[in-house]
């Protein structure tokens, strides 16, 4: 018999860290509050690095744990409380406590002299409760929870500087847009009761397994559904226009929610349910093309933007693509292991890009950067890194994760030749804008202004000039810089000698029917394929290198000569000036002059108004008749006699 995991340990840890912070936080120490938010998802990863020996050794996956049994039980349907383990499960347990412990530290020395030190962290501790939920849940319901509660913690944290306007608009746009992605996951999960009458991922599975005829009809219309709620989550076209915004947070927020983790719910979600997708090639379809669209799209608009955490969430938003694009391909183990490395670099580059800015006291503009590698020499050898893996470079982990996905499209007859070129060029221009980033801000002259620099850093961080930062920031740099080159070695393909570790291991979950055949062929093709991304890499290093280093003035003349091509992607395509015009705007319209002045205040409270005006009309006029005047109630009771007897007389007369 199977001893008890007790998983119900790993979301309940982190929140035990936000009930202490969240209500004692206030009247509690930095120390104090920094060695709650620390410990607790410390002991949660702790905790699953056990499971994983476990796993590793003897426990036999998957492994269910229940909690009530039923959890809700209404008119036939039931659902429990109950969470699951299996390959994929342990893999995003992996990478949600331990790169979140990590960002965790950072954000120790990075928010130390902030106010709400102790609301940020209880935030951070919550969004772990919520995102363990997510990845244990065994049911659609239960992950609907930590669905929703990841979401929640984002608006939280993406205004946590709620005195500024643009962060809090920034929270609200992050809040509604994902509503809409919800509303399909929602819709989703109402099919699949009324489809299988159960919404437990055993049970709909195994019910689909069981009938190998069920194709599209009402399979593809729920994948569908689901692919709408994870291109909110997953900042996906056309719902990605949160996630540039969300920048407005702190930068360890970015790290872990914005990169690492919460928006690579919607790939785990796509992934988890892969059995549904498999049997819609629609839906696959749909999957793919959202994914390479997004991808090169975001890439696009990465290579003009100046803000460096905006590059970065472009960045994301792209790499998400990729993630989408393997997903459509029905790639689940080479999406999987690209969540995975992703999870190291960006989160190394958020992290970096915020050492930078607390160097800067507080700049964000590369364009006011440069020259900052001899003063931060930890920053820039981690960010080095952490570039390299993103570009695509061997033997650094991108290379491994992006070269499976591409491959994978070239080679699964879900795929194309047009979505693998697709996205190789979005290779390229990753390379590109993530050297064109480095560049501008550790290379060159210094454009930053010494003086300005000194006076930001001493009144928000207690510091002179420009500095590396301390640390308790520098280790974890480092702990994911070393991640972020080794990090991809599991999946050393075996067409280069590998042996493909983090396939084999993901193989009981999503099979390996997709895979093409193993030959020599192949593998011949495969490293082909890996040959092509990585010249195309180079150019994109090439070009920036040319354009930001050797000839800076060159970038000026094609900004010049290029105008119209340049305002377009500054501009971001005008997206969110479309959908406030065809959108927001309509939806404000009717609902401040339809809704609110025509139904609320012209029907609803007309009808109100209207109801007590007669009724006051008619008191008025009843009051009259009780004036407590003999005469005049012998007035009323003659006239009242008066109009019974005419009355009276008017039916003898008709009957």
């Amino acid at each position: 018999m199977t001893p008890s995991l007790h998983l119900w340990l790993l979301p309940l840890l982190p929140l035990a860290g936000f009930a202490i912070n969240g209500t004692l936080g206030r009247r509690l120490t930095k120390s104090v509050v920094s060695l709650v938010a620390l410990l607790f998802p410390a002991a949660a990863f702790i905790q699953v690095l056990w499971i994983a020996a476990q796993a590793y050794h003897s426990l036999a996956l998957p492994y269910v744990e229940r909690f009530a049994t039923p959890w809700i039980a209404v008119s036939g349907f039931h659902a429990n409380f109950s969470f699951l383990l299996d390959q994929l499960t342990l893999i995003m347990l992996l990478v949600v406590t331990g790169v979140g412990f990590v960002i965790h530290l950072y954000s120790v020395g990075y928010m130390a002299e902030e106010e709400g030190y102790w609301r940020f962290f209880s935030y951070m501790n919550l969004f772990l409760f919520f995102m363990l939920t997510l990845v244990l849940a065994a049911n659609f319901l239960l992950m609907f929870v930590g669905w929703e509660g990841v979401g929640l913690v984002s608006y939280l944290l993406i205004g946590f500087y709620y005195q500024k306007d643009s962060a809090a608009n920034a929270g609200k746009k992050a809040f509604i847009v994902n509503r809409i992605g919800d509303f399909g996951f929602l819709l989703a999960m109402f099919l699949l009761i009324a489809r299988f009458g159960s919404l437990s991922f055993t049970t709909v599975f195994a019910s689909i397994a069981a009938h190998p005829a069920m194709q599209g009809g009402a399979l593809t219309a729920i994948a569908l559904l689901l692919v709408l709620g994870a291109t909110g989550k997953s900042a996906q076209i056309p719902l990605y226009v949160w996630l540039p915004d969300a920048m407005e947070g702190p930068t360890p927020v970015s790290a872990l929610i914005h990169a690492a983790t919460m928006v690579t719910a919607g790939i785990y979600m796509v992934a988890r349910t892969h059995v549904l997708f498999d049997r819609s090639p629609l839906a696959l379809s749909v999957v793919a093309v959202i994914g390479a669209a997004t991808a090169f799209f975001a890439a696009t608009i990465g290579i003009v933007q100046t803000d460096i955490k905006r590059v970065l969430a472009y960045s994301t938003i792209s790499q998400l693509g990729y993630m989408f694009l393997a997903c459509g391909v029905a790639a689940y183990s080479a999406a999987i292991f690209h969540l995975m490395t992703h999870a190291f670099f960006k989160a190394l580059l958020f992290l970096a890009a915020g050492s930078v800015i607390h160097a800067l006291g507080g700049e964000q503009d590369m364009r006011a950067m440069g020259g900052l590698r001899k003063k931060l020499p930890v920053t820039f050898w981690t960010m080095t890194a952490a570039v390299f893996a993103i570009g695509g470079f061997f033997p650094f982990a991108g290379f491994f994760s992006k070269d499976a996905i591409l491959a994978a499209t070239f080679l699964s007859p879900h795929g194309g030749k047009l979505l693998w070129a697709v996205g190789l060029v979005t290779a390229g221009l990753t390379s590109f804008y993530m050297f064109r980033l480095w560049y501008m801000t550790f290379f060159g002259e210094a454009r930053y202004r010494e003086h300005r620099v000194d006076h930001a850093a001493h009144s928000t961080h207690g510091s002179h000039g420009v500095h590396e930062s301390p640390w308790i920031m520098l280790l974890p740099l480092v702990i994911l810089g070393i991640l972020s080159f080794a990090g991809g070695w599991i999946g050393w393909p075996e067409a280069f000698g590998g042996h493909d570790w983090i396939g084999h291991f993901l193989d009981p979950v999503f099979g390996n029917s997709a895979a093409p055949a193993a030959n020599a062929a192949t593998y011949g093709l495969e490293r082909i394929l890996a040959a092509a991304s990585m010249l195309t890499a180079l150019i994109g290093w090439f070009l920036a290198d040319l354009f930001y280093r050797r000839r800076p003035q060159l970038a000026e003349e094609a900004e010049r000569s290029m105008q119209p091509l340049y305002k377009l992607l500054w501009n971001k395509y005008w997206v969110d000036e479309i959908y406030a015009d065809v959108i927001v705007w309509p939806l404000l319209v009717l609902s401040r002059n339809v809704l609110g002045r025509g139904i609320d205040q012209g029907v609803i409270d007309g009808t109100n108004t209207a109801w007590a005006t007669g009724a006051r009309g008619a008191s008025s006029w009843i009051r009259r008749m009780q004036s407590g005047n003999i005469r005049s109630y012998a007035g009323w009771l003659a006239a009242g006699a008066a109009a019974v007897l005419i009355v009276v007389l008017y039916l003898a007369h008709l009957y």
